[in-house]
């Protein structure tokens, strides 16, 4: 896996739920490519898990990548929670179904064809990877506005 690729990936939603939308910037070799889209009603979490998968459907062949998230909830439900929601059949420690479950099914078998760095950086904090994701996933949101 020579192919190193940064993500920075981002969801936004008016109201939660409501209207929403997401952002990937992604970077590789010099070049850049933006994906963006939204949905009519969803929520914040559904959009944050729908830029990752976005931005991974997008690579066409297994790529080391250091992926960006403000979110801590696609962070730490990745690299820690995971392990347990699918030892325990898609429930949590209190035996509740997972939400989301389906974005988090089809996240698995995504990262799993690629070697990820799942790096967490605080939002609207001037870090220029994040403000561009978080401008991509407002310009989904428009649409539905």
């Amino acid at each position: 896996m020579n192919d190193s690729v940064e993500i920075y990936t981002d969801g936004a939603c008016k109201g939660n739920p409501g209207p929403g939308g997401w952002g990937a910037w992604m970077l590789y070799n010099g070049k850049e490519k933006t994906l963006h889209g939204g949905e009519a009603l969803t929520t914040n979490n559904r959009m944050e898990l729908t830029a990752v998968i976005r931005a991974l459907e997008a690579l066409k062949r297994p790529c080391s990548i250091k992926l960006y998230t403000d979110s801590s909830y696609v962070q730490k439900g990745i690299t820690e929670w995971i392990v347990g929601w699918k030892a325990r059949n898609w429930r949590t420690a209190d035996k509740k179904p997972v939400k989301n479950d389906d974005l988090w099914k089809t996240l698995d078998v995504l990262a799993n064809q690629h070697s990820i760095e799942w790096i967490w950086v605080r939002g609207h904090d001037g870090n220029d990877g994040n403000e561009r994701a978080d401008s991509l996933a407002n310009d989904g949101v428009a649409a539905f506005l």
